[in-house]
């Protein structure tokens, strides 16, 4: 996929500002397709002239006469919007659609080093905007919004070549329960207050959050320093679970219904779990690697009642 703005700048009629009206004239009679010229000094863009704007001024009474035999400073635009080549598309969509409403669907003139590069219409920077936007949507869980698998495990990835890094996996305890207890529908708003709940933790560790699926969630973060935050994130969530249960279930604290073996009984209520992969104590050599250590991590949280963080050192247990 396309994502610098050079990627789709297309080579463009340049002219020196010595130039007259009149060869501005014949270049856009020559080329009906033209839409604009770009003035450039020594190989630097200083301007832009575009053909609607060009024949709107010397289209009037004296445009003409006025106009034609004179140098292209009258009529040619000084601050036209200029991006370097590797600026990103969804960046420059933003900017051009923030100009004035007369300069919407002007150009876009893009530079390699200050240099004059190409340029851009605002048709093909929609179409190329559109296009990344579906497929961003397709890297995103429908349910949260957040970054699904590929992104999760571009991240990972990534990891293996950091001096430190800490991998948080995040996930709910009797959540099946709850799902049978109360409908699909209330599991799934927990399912949203939870990533909204790991966003806070993620924004508060500067790190990337991921939806791996269902109840399970990932932060990645790019040192050690995790600890308040899972602290926070367990006390945020065990807050706002009290939010989802009948006073009855609260105060006997479970649910009554199967387990995961078909059997009746009392389901403690929901809590989260987070289980912490570092490498201050291995290195690893796979994704792969960091998944099987957080099986193992995760089994030790699921030996701790209620919610908890678990580590490469001791379990940690708020309650």
């Amino acid at each position: 996929m396309l994502l610098q703005i050079g990627d789709i700048a297309e080579h463009i009629t340049q002219i020196s500002p010595a130039s007259k009206c009149e060869t501005v004239d014949h270049i856009f009679k020559s080329d009906p397709q033209l839409q604009g010229v770009v003035v450039t000094d020594n190989d630097y863009p200083v301007a832009l002239i575009m053909r609607i704007r060009f024949y709107q001024q010397i289209g009037t009474l004296y445009g003409y006469t006025l106009y034609m035999g004179r140098p292209v400073s009258l009529v040619m635009d000084r601050d036209p919007l200029i991006v370097e080549y590797k600026t990103p598309i969804t960046e420059v969509s933003k900017l051009a659609m923030n100009r004035q409403v007369e300069n919407l669907y002007d150009y876009v003139i893009v530079t390699r080093e200050g240099r004059m590069f190409g340029a851009v219409s605002v048709r093909d920077l929609l179409l190329n905007f559109a296009e990344i936007q579906a497929m961003a949507a397709s890297f995103l869980n429908p349910l949260t919004g957040l970054p699904g698998n590929m992104s999760i495990n571009e991240c990972l990835v990534k990891c293996l070549h950091q001096e430190r890094f800490s991998v948080l996996y995040i996930d709910l305890d009797h959540f099946k329960a709850y799902n049978d207890t109360y409908g699909f529908k209330e599991g799934d708003r927990m399912i949203q207050v939870t990533a909204e709940i790991a966003k806070h933790c993620a924004l508060r560790l500067e790190g990337f959050l991921g939806h791996i699926g269902g109840d399970d969630f990932i932060v990645i973060i790019d040192n050690h320093h995790y600890t308040e935050a899972c602290r926070i994130l367990i006390e945020e969530f065990d807050l706002a679970i009290k939010d989802f249960y009948h006073a009855q279930h609260l105060a006997q604290k479970y649910v009554l219904t199967e387990d995961r073996s078909g059997v009746i009984g009392e389901i403690p209520l929901v809590s989260i779990s987070v289980a912490v992969v570092t490498n201050r104590f291995r290195q690893f050599d796979s994704i792969e690697d960091i998944a099987g250590e957080a099986a193992r991590i995760k089994k030790k949280c699921k030996l701790v009642p209620g919610s908890c963080y678990v580590d490469d050192a001791e379990p940690v247990h708020l309650k």
